[in-house]
């Protein structure tokens, strides 16, 4: 369990749209650490195999970026999706998925999954290495609830998806306020 863990330090290399670059392709490279996305807010991070796979968008993502207001009314400040995917990969499929509220963190090297204990192998579906499926609730960088899809292994024959999803941490987001 990563409850109470804080979430590792890393540096992610991000593409931001500038004007000021010109050209058909506006974009310069940004640098984000992991204190730019998770100090002083509640967000909830969740991590995905990999951008344009089925699960991830037909369901995952959409859901979340419709629930995003549901969310903000039980205090959460920002949702991140995170992937084993480099930023013109992320960027590319937020732009197919008209995002307007879920903010895209691409984990190119897979480094945040790793420290995170969530990179598997997938070579299965000719992917490599990427993100084991799973979502928290973060609060100023420290992991207060863990959602993990059950089966975690390399290889995985299957792609379970439910614990992770938003109806269900919405679910047990109003439990915990219930309590």
């Amino acid at each position: 369990m990563l409850i109470g863990r804080k979430v590792p330090d890393v540096t992610f290399r991000t593409r931001v749209r500038d004007e000021a670059v010109g050209g058909a392709n506006p974009f310069r490279w940004q640098d984000v650490n992991s204190a730019d996305y998770f100090t002083g807010k509640r967000v909830i991070l969740f991590s995905l195999p990999g951008a344009f796979t089925p699960t991830c968008s037909t369901f995952q993502l959409p859901d979340f970026e419709k629930m995003h207001a549901d969310f903000q009314a039980e205090g959460i400040d920002e949702i991140y999706c995170i992937s084993v995917n480099d930023a013109f990969v992320m960027n590319a499929w937020g732009k197919s998925q008209g995002l307007e509220n879920v903010k895209l963190i691409p984990d190119g090297s897979g480094e945040f999954t790793r420290k995170m204990g969530m990179l598997v192998r997938k070579d299965n579906v000719g992917f490599g290495l990427r993100s084991w499926r799973y979502a928290a609730i973060i609060a100023n960088g420290v992991v207060e609830q863990w959602f993990e899809e059950e089966g975690y292994c390399d290889n995985c024959d299957s792609d379970p998806y439910g614990v992770s999803s938003p109806q269900n941490i919405m679910e047990k987001l109003k439990a915990k306020q219930a309590a």
